[in-house]
């Protein structure tokens, strides 16, 4: 027996398809590329319209958001963070001001064109859901209850 064929009838899960890391990528991949496809005719790509939903999510009530905080709720490396503001920044969807209580952390804030594009954005990107997902994608959908309670924590509780 030929010493891969060997390999994956006794060592693997059978097929790429049986291994949830694999779907879950093949899947991860394709709403990316389907999100940023249907972004382009608002100059943004998927990672841009997220960092720019978590700013204004988690700024909503007016709280301090800084590049930390985006980061951590997005799960997001803090460095891409950084160049995904600066790009929103560039593009005058947000605004980063140095904190007088610590100079190294900035004050994100989304501004009124930042709003403007969010507004556009949003309705874009839940079609982009519905059309991958159906409902089991939306709020209160199995497949959403799944990866909700896979990932163990929300950004914040609506209340």
């Amino acid at each position: 027996m030929h010493a891969i064929t060997h390999l994956f009838e006794t060592v693997s899960l059978g097929a790429p398809e049986n291994a949830v890391g694999f779907v879950l990528w093949r899947v991860v991949h394709r709403y990316q590329r389907e999100a940023d496809r249907a972004l382009v005719p608002l100059d943004l790509t998927n990672l841009q319209f997220m960092t720019l939903a978590l700013a204004a999510w988690l700024g909503r009530s007016g709280e301090v958001v800084t590049q930390a905080d985006i980061a951590r709720a997005g799960d997001i490396q803090p460095m891409q963070v950084s160049h995904m503001l600066k790009t929103l920044e560039n593009k005058r969807l947000i605004t980063r001001a140095r904190r007088a209580s610590d100079v190294r952390a900035k004050r994100i804030e989304v501004t009124a064109t930042g709003l403007t594009a969010l507004r556009r954005a949003l309705p874009v990107m839940i079609e982009v859901q519905r059309r991958l997902f159906g409902k089991e994608g939306g709020a209160g959908g199995s497949l959403l209850t799944a990866l909700r309670r896979l990932d163990g924590q929300q950004i914040d509780k609506a209340d």
